[in-house]
Formats: C-alpha cells, structure tokens, sequence
C-alpha cells in the first residue's frame, strides 16, 4: 500500500498512541506487519547483534485472554494514585488529561478486540541478560510504530501487562527465564489518519545546558 505522504518532522510528532481511533473491525495483512518489523530491525542495537524479536498475535481466543489479563491489571492502575484521570488543579491540564484518560479507559476494556497484538521481547542468556539489552528492543518498537504510523495503521505503547508476564508468557510459549517483554501494543488500521502533535513542554524547559 501507499505510504502517508508525511514529511519525517510530521511522521516523528504526529505517531500517536491511538486508542479509540483504532478500526477493529479491519484485519491487518500479514506483509504489512513483516514490513514494519523489517524496519524496525533497522534500529540501534548494542554490538549490533540482534536480540529482539516481535510476538504478533492474530488468533481471537489469544488475544481475548491477553486482553483480559490486561484488563484485570488495567483496573489496579485506575484505583492507583498513578491514575491518568486523577484531579489536577491545572484546569488545561486537567481537561488533556481527561481525555487521556477516557482513551486509556476504553483500551483497557477493548485491547483484545484489537485484529493483531504484537509483544517487543529481548533476548539474553538468562533473564537478567535479557532485561539489560532491554535499550535494543525499545527503538526498534518505537521503529515499528513509526512504520505502522506511515502506513495507516494505529499502534499504543503499553507496558502495564508485565505485572502478568508470567501469565502471557505461557499463554504465548513465550521462554520466561531467557525472553522479556518490553511491551505491548494494539495493531490496527485507524479511523482517519489526521493525527496532530500532542501538548508538551517547550525545549528549554527540559534542556540542562553544559550541567543540570
């Protein structure tokens, strides 16, 4: 397919974690999915060896399990102080993050209705190994989600679901003691494509020139 005629500026500010807006009723080809991968597997890794790898997941009773453990831990995190859709006294604040939340809310009831779910893992001889190569397979997730981006489709970084790694792990035959999960995320192809920069603070207030 045709990519989104997006300048690499707009790509990189307007690749959005997409909730509502993902289209599940729409499957995702298989060769869509190999070429976000071959993409990703362009980015950094350290020694420039290769040890992430991507779990895709299409088939509906794995994706419905996956989505409800997802939704169990989902709930502990809305109870949690962490909570996006706590109260703020910034009132523009308050109301971005109202939004966030009600996006939040709704994939974590709706992730396992998702057509593919894909799990960036690592590698390692042991899982202590794995878990320190962990700076390999976080760029080529974010990679693949600028890939999947450029060609239509919606993807959401998520972690949360390691509180049930384990429990994913065998869902998946995933090897526990030498592979760790980095994250999870939805695939699918979204409700439009209009996506926009998101608020965030200007540069020099994160910038620490010469010392912090």
């Amino acid at each position: 397919m045709a990519l989104l005629p997006l300048d690499p500026d707009q790509l990189l500010t307007t690749t959005r974690a997409v909730r509502r807006r993902l289209d599940f009723s729409r499957p995702v080809p298989a060769e869509l999915i190999r070429e976000c991968v071959a993409i990703a597997l362009q980015a950094p890794s350290a020694s420039n060896v290769v040890t992430m790898g991507f779990v895709v997941v299409t088939e509906a009773a794995k994706r419905q399990a996956i989505g409800a453990l997802y939704r169990e831990v989902y709930a502990v995190y809305k109870a949690s102080p962490a909570y996006a859709g706590r109260q703020l006294q910034d009132q523009e604040r308050a109301a971005q993050q109202a939004r966030v939340a009600r996006s939040a809310d709704y994939l974590g009831e709706h992730l396992g209705e998702s057509p593919a779910l894909v799990i960036a893992v690592n590698q390692g001889s042991d899982r202590e190994q794995a878990l320190a190569g962990m700076g390999s397979v976080l760029p080529a997730m974010w990679s693949f989600m600028l890939a999947a981006r450029a060609r239509g489709l919606g993807t959401a970084w998520t972690s949360m679901h390691r509180a049930r790694e384990q429990e994913v792990a065998e869902l998946l035959g995933i090897p526990y003691d030498t592979v760790v999960q980095a994250v999870l995320s939805p695939l699918a192809f979204t409700k439009g494509t209009d996506f926009q920069p998101a608020r965030r603070p200007e540069p020099d207030e994160v910038i620490h020139w010469e010392a912090w």
